[in-house]
């Protein structure tokens, strides 16, 4: 690697942040991330049976603090509901209800099914090598703050 191709994976990732900015505009108070959370949430549940922030967390490699607010501010705004434990009232559960079930897959059958086709001519493998690629990026620049 040279500084100069660093400088230019930097740029792309400017560029894709850009991308995001790009997605289709979501009903007003919702946030991008929120559609990233139903889905973790969605998934885990299908996955456990119930759902903790701290698991929320470690699925999106987020930190608790920043997982708790966003899930409070979508509890706030009716897309998930809180369950106390019956076995233990210090425990608490995430759900997804029917709003923010409905909101998910408007976003994710609707929107992301009908960009996939505007993908078609990237491919699994280019697709598969741009994620791992970043994956890897992020891990350097992680370590690097570390340090």
């Amino acid at each position: 690697m040279n500084s100069q191709k660093t400088k230019e994976m930097l740029d792309s990732c400017y560029m894709a942040k850009r991308i995001l900015d790009l997605l289709s505009e979501l009903p007003e108070g919702v946030l991008p991330s929120y559609i990233r959370y139903l889905e973790a949430i969605i998934d885990l549940k299908e996955r456990y049976g119930k759902v903790k922030v701290s698991e929320i967390s470690e699925a999106l490699n987020l930190p608790r603090p920043g997982v708790t607010r966003t899930v409070g501010s979508m509890v706030e705004k009716g897309y998930l509901n809180k369950v106390s434990s019956k076995e233990d009232g210090r425990v608490t559960y995430i759900e997804v209800n029917e709003k923010g079930q409905a909101l998910f897959e408007k976003f994710n059958k609707e929107y992301f099914e009908d960009l996939s086709q505007n993908l078609s001519h990237i491919s699994i493998e280019e697709a598969d090598c741009m994620m791992e690629t970043i994956e890897k990026f992020y891990q350097v620049m992680c370590e690097r703050r570390k340090s």
